[in-house]
């Protein structure tokens, strides 16, 4: 895997992305899946984040081995979580090294279905220099990755190269100690067309009662025979059409029913991934394209069309007429 990586990223002077920054991640996630195998017990720790959601023992028990271990890159210069949403500089990093990272990141994506023992995720953005804030996220934010917990644990990650470049691919986790991690596909690509199933990810359904267009488009999809496959976990539901090769995920808007996804630790990410597999990704409040903004603080939010192009186009003239 190392190997792999480097031949992707040494010529592009990536060296402490490839052999510190990665690997540190994709340790992280393994120590993260070890843990949450032996949490048994998944409560509230009786804290809430800084935007007032309560926290499991799950997502600070994430939380903590992230920062740990980002701690010890030399080129990670600034942090900042879902948890703990404020860019902190890593202290003794900022000057050791030529290479300098801010890593934002979603400890424990889907806490809410991780009780029911279901499949849950962590989202990672790494973006070049010292802050994420106030940035073009279609060429600042070089990386993404998405670990997935399930019955075995694996990373999508994505690559944004400076020529405009991007790779996606899959790997197996294995032992942090051990070093065992597997390049499973090379390249993630979601399919094209014709498609032999067609899946579709409906969240936020409860908007569908006050968005006459939004439940009309529910119909659509359950008139045409698409597959149901929608977890409640953001990392899941994305995942399956990355494996499928189809799919999209959509979760509207309407004054009732505010936005939740966090642009800067879920959508950015989130948006790096599916496009890096030749998908497309939109705010479903205009129609654009969810990596064609910054974030100007760390509590921006937004809703979420994503997935087969094909598949999020329709979905835009659906709610949108665009």
């Amino acid at each position: 895997m190392n190997k792999y990586l480097e031949n992707l990223l040494s010529s592009y002077g990536r060296t402490e992305l490839c052999s510190s920054v990665l690997p540190a991640v994709l340790n992280s996630i393994s120590r993260i899946a070890e843990s949450l195998r032996q949490a048994h017990h998944v409560s509230l720790a009786g804290t809430t984040n800084a935007f007032g959601d309560g926290q499991l023992n799950v997502d600070i028990l994430a939380e903590d081995i992230l920062r740990a271990a980002l701690n010890k890159c030399p080129a990670v210069v600034t942090v900042s979580s879902e948890e703990d949403p404020v860019e902190q500089s890593t202290g003794d990093n900022v000057e050791s090294s030529l290479e300098k990272y801010t890593i934002a990141f979603d400890p424990l994506d889907g806490s809410s279905i991780i009780a029911p023992n279901w499949t849950v995720g962590t989202i990672i953005g790494i973006w070049d220099g010292a802050s994420a804030l106030n940035q073009d996220p279609s060429i600042k934010q070089i990386a993404a990755v998405l670990g997935v917990y399930g019955p075995r644990t694996s990373a999508i990650v994505a690559l944004n190269l400076p020529n405009g470049e991007r790779h996606c691919i899959e790997i197996g986790i294995g032992k942090p100690e051990s070093m065992d991690h597997e390049i499973i596909r090379p390249e993630v690509r979601l399919a094209e067309p014709p498609f032999k199933t067609r899946y579709f990810a409906p969240a936020n359904l409860r908007c569908a009662a006050e968005n006459g267009k939004y439940m009309d488009l529910i119909t659509h999809y359950v008139s045409k025979k698409y597959t149901l496959r929608y977890s409640g976990g953001l990392v899941p539901d994305v995942v399956h059409a990355l494996v499928k090769g189809h799919g999209v995920y959509v979760s509207p808007i309407t004054k009732e029913s505010d936005a939740k996804l966090r642009r800067l630790y879920e959508l950015f990410p989130i948006a790096l991934v599916i496009e890096a597999a030749g998908g497309k990704t939109v705010d479903p409040a205009d129609g654009k394209d969810i990596l064609a903004r910054s974030v100007a603080h760390c509590d921006e939010r937004a809703g979420l069309i994503c997935g087969t192009t094909e598949e999020v186009d329709h979905i835009k003239r659906a709610l949108l007429g665009v």
